[in-house]
């Protein structure tokens, strides 16, 4: 018996939202805005959550460069290098890199941890982190609620699209740590331009 994509965001939609917000998170929230689009999620809801779980994550990477950082640094002394390059910037712009290190793509996760391993203050990255938290929940998860609208003006009915909305949803969910695994693998098997 073939799952509607209703019964399956009913069941799993928000908690998949808090899991891919905390992670990287820009293509739930779009898609769980749509969702919201179509009645399937309560909008104010899936920014509510995209906000908590982009929040949390953030917060927890940060804390992860905070504690482990040094010994990250230690082991890894390109990143030491990189990390004393980019130290005076984070220092004279601090609030606007970690407001803004969520609409980086591809430093969601990195960017926190650096900052952590740095030395941001605990207070000031808390602050900026909910600030850029409550922007990016907003502005993604709104911009896929009303690229429903558009998606609806041009195709008009989307109930007959719900199946590969739900294909596009779940492969989404799936897609994301697989695609973040074989980056890290393509990354440690790149060679080293210092190597000689």
């Amino acid at each position: 018996m073939p799952i509607s994509l209703a019964a399956w965001l009913a069941d799993y939609g928000y908690l998949a939202l808090l899991g891919g917000t905390f992670l990287e998170g820009e293509t739930i929230l779009i898609l769980a805005g749509f969702a919201a689009h179509q009645g399937h999620l309560d909008i104010g809801l899936v920014l509510l959550v995209a906000f908590v779980g982009g929040t949390a994550g953030d917060q927890f990477f940060f804390w992860f460069g905070r504690i482990s950082g040094p010994r990250l640094l230690r082991r890894w002394p390109r990143l030491g290098a990189a990390g004393l390059r980019i130290s005076p910037l984070l220092q004279r712009h601090d609030a606007a890199l970690i407001f803004g290190i969520r609409f980086m793509y591809g430093l969601r996760i990195a960017g926190p941890i650096a900052m952590g391993a740095l030395g941001v203050a605990v207070r000031r990255f808390s602050v900026f982190n909910v600030l850029g938290a409550a922007v990016w929940a907003v502005v993604i998860g709104g911009g896929g609620y009303f690229s429903g609208h558009a998606l609806e003006a041009l195709l008009g009915d989307m109930q007959h699209y719900e199946g590969v909305a739900a294909a596009l949803l779940v492969g989404a969910v799936l897609a994301i740590p697989l695609w973040c695994r074989w980056k890290s693998s393509c990354a440690a098997k790149a060679p080293r331009k210092d190597a000689k």
